[in-house]
């Protein structure tokens, strides 16, 4: 592919801005970076109920084209039937759900009058079984997907820890269509971008003949940065932020709160958690009082925790899964604890030398500018569409 500027459509099944968690996070940083360079089209489903104006208003920031797809609720009583409809069919919930006819005459109406290079697809349940006929006289768009995760590793946990009974048995089901439906589309895409090395390798053994990148979450490095203003290290706060609801943060905040969180206590009489996030679980609000506080929501904050509170020159402690695919040195960058016992003493070393902290800090964000800025990563993004394109 000889032509510089590439014309590329964007597929998501939410509007990318404003962003208000990580996956939104993601394709926003990823699609403003592209705009700099490359002409960008959206196409995002949005619920009957979502401020389709500030998404249009906002998205319009780095795209030449935005269409809004409306979808109806999926949430209240009608969703666990649809649950139920969804058993006796051969796809898994979320791709019925999302199988919608305006979407479809939307892909086709843009497909078959512009001639896009690349239509990068996020999330495995979005990737259309066909692109439809290109425009006169353009070829196939080449199909990149963008896999957040993967898809259906969560769902197989999900299966064997949440809810009761009939829950399990309903995840332990969709988790199967989901893992052929995804295998299904690394096979059919022409490249495929992981967000981690370990996620990478654990598709390509089972597609092996896939083309694909690590393209790493990333953070903007000038909106996420220490000021002048941020209030001092107080040698006590320990903060949790992430989206509540999201499964891998609550399953890891409730194994915190259980296991690691009481040796804190023990070990810093003066140690205070803070949890903030939306929509935390019951699960998680149970766990209030007056040393653990539940604030909810708040401006700014993503999933992507850890690049995000390495950017803001805040010292780390994490499990070695929750930092894969992010190129940081123990002791260096962050500290990595994977035991109770181990990530309780981390914190209470953290909390106790203000010294340790601020050199953490400081490597951390030095780290983030050299490797995790969306600019870095949307050009590993586009190494990928080329590789494809050339194919």
């Amino acid at each position: 592919m000889d032509r510089e500027r590439l014309k590329i459509l964007f597929l998501a099944p939410f509007a990318a801005s404003p962003a208000m968690f990580g996956a939104q996070r993601r394709v926003e940083g990823l699609m403003a970076a592209l705009a700099r360079r490359h002409e960008i089209t959206a196409v995002s489903v949005i619920p009957n109920d979502g401020d389709a104006r500030a998404a249009q208003r906002a998205m319009r920031e780095y795209s030449s084209e935005v269409v809004l797809v409306p979808r109806p609720l999926w949430d209240g009583p009608g969703k666990r039937l649809r649950q139920l409809r969804s058993l006796l069919s051969s796809r898994s919930f979320l791709r019925g759900l999302y199988d919608l006819p305006a979407l479809r005459e939307a892909l086709g109406r843009l497909l078959s009058s512009q001639g896009y290079d690349v239509v990068n697809v996020e999330f495995p349940f979005l990737a259309p079984g066909f692109l439809g006929k290109p425009a006169p006289g353009a070829r196939r768009p080449r199909l990149v997907l963008d896999e957040h995760n993967i898809e259906f590793d969560l769902a197989r946990q999900q299966a064997s820890t949440q809810g009761g009974i009939a829950r399990r048995v309903y995840n332990a089901l969709d988790w199967r269509k989901i893992r052929r439906e995804e295998i299904e589309v690394w096979t059919g895409s022409d490249g495929v971008a992981f967000c981690s090395e370990a996620d990478e390798a654990r598709a390509r053994a089972l597609v092996p003949s896939m083309r694909s990148m690590v393209v790493p979450n990333a953070v903007d490095v000038e909106y996420f940065k220490p000021r002048a203003t941020d209030p001092l290290p107080d040698g006590r706060t320990v903060i949790f932020f992430g989206a509540l609801n999201y499964f891998p943060n609550e399953d890891g905040l409730l194994y915190f709160l259980r296991e690691a969180w009481p040796l804190i206590e023990k070990s810093s009489p003066k140690a205070r958690l803070k949890i903030v996030g939306q929509e935390p679980t019951p699960a998680i609000l149970g766990h209030r009082g007056p040393r653990v506080e539940v604030a909810g929501k708040v401006d700014g904050g993503t999933r992507f925790k850890i690049v995000e509170a390495m950017a803001m020159a805040k010292p780390v402690v994490s499990t070695s899964l929750g930092a894969e695919g992010i190129e940081a040195e123990a002791g260096r960058h962050l500290l990595l604890a994977d035991d109770p016992a181990s990530f309780a003493a981390a914190v209470t070393r953290v909390l106790g030398d203000s010294g340790l902290g601020s050199r953490l800090g400081k490597e951390g964000r030095a780290l983030v500018e050299e490797r995790y800025s969306w600019d870095s990563s949307a050009q590993s993004l586009e190494a990928l569409y080329r590789q494809v394109l050339a194919s």
